[in-house]
């Protein structure tokens, strides 16, 4: 019997190894017994062969293997990021130690979402921290195409905004803004520009208090 499904087995990898990531749908073609597909994926994760990135998506080995061989496995990370909550854009600490303006390495990814709730993503490939923000405030990213893959980044500006938004009840004076210890060298007056648009869309007076105890010398 295992035998009989040896070849069909081999076309599910071979097809998972090309793939950024997958899940049932993209197997249907070869074998469209989802019962069967599921203990399949499970007795592959247990061996090593697969990464269950959540319930339901998956990434081979292999293919995790050949972005690490090709030094492109954090764009494939950044990626992942992406995929996984959609649509969603990498903000937050990430972003901003990009920028230098957090100098402390972040752990996780932080990403910011539209219409959906805040969650969390833990798997092999890290910890993925997804944060719900209003409909009009879901802007300010770029559309970045690296390795045939299309990665949602905040910019300086918005990371910093949105960076500080989601903290806006914890900021209750300059003091708790100082300590932050944000590096604010690089922060240029088109970024300042950008960040007061942002200011305006959110509108409210507490955001506009802590622009004050951040920028107003």
């Amino acid at each position: 019997m295992r035998n009989k499904y040896k070849p069909k087995i081999d076309k599910i990898i071979t097809l998972a190894e090309q793939l950024p990531y997958f899940g049932f749908d993209d197997l249907i073609p070869i074998e469209k017994n989802k019962t069967y597909l599921a203990i399949l994926l499970s007795r592959y994760t247990k061996r090593g062969k697969l990464i269950r990135l959540k319930k339901g998506l998956y990434v081979a080995k292999k293919y995790i293997d050949e972005t690490q061989k090709t030094n492109s496995f954090s764009v494939y990370l950044e990626f992942i990021a992406n995929i996984l909550y959609q649509p969603s854009y990498l903000s937050l600490d990430y972003i901003l130690y990009f920028h230098n303006i957090l100098t402390e390495l972040p752990v996780n990814f932080t990403l910011v979402v539209s219409a959906k709730k805040t969650i969390v993503f833990s798997n092999e490939l890290g910890n993925f921290y997804y944060h719900k923000i209003k409909d009009e405030l879901f802007c300010g990213f770029k559309i970045i195409e690296e390795n045939n893959l299309t990665i949602l980044k905040a910019t300086k500006a918005k990371a910093l905004f949105d960076f500080l938004y989601f903290r806006k009840n914890v900021l209750i004076n300059k003091k708790t803004t100082q300590e932050l210890r944000l590096n604010m060298d690089n922060f240029t007056k088109n970024d300042l520009k950008e960040f007061k648009k942002y200011l305006k869309i959110e509108g409210s007076k507490k955001m506009k208090q802590i622009y004050i105890w951040l920028f107003v010398k």
